[in-house]
């Protein structure tokens, strides 16, 4: 995760067949992807967007999970 992905956790996706996505937007707050969410729908109202909080794990802590199993 990048030092941007990291500063930007709420995202906009959008949600893909064969349960993918693709990330529309990143921002800092929550308030700002509702902002920005309410005009992707104005302007494409029939396609779904949701917004959810990416939290990746430090590499470290992935690392660690590896081991153990």
């Amino acid at each position: 995760m990048t030092y941007f992905e990291k500063l930007h956790p709420w995202c906009i996706i959008r949600p893909l067949p064969n349960l993918q996505r693709r990330i529309i937007a990143r921002c800092r707050r929550r308030n700002d992807a509702e902002a920005h969410l309410q005009v992707l729908r104005r302007l494409m109202p029939t396609v779904p967007f949701e917004i959810v909080f990416d939290v990746m794990p430090d590499e470290g802590e992935t690392s660690l999970q590896k081991s153990q199993e």
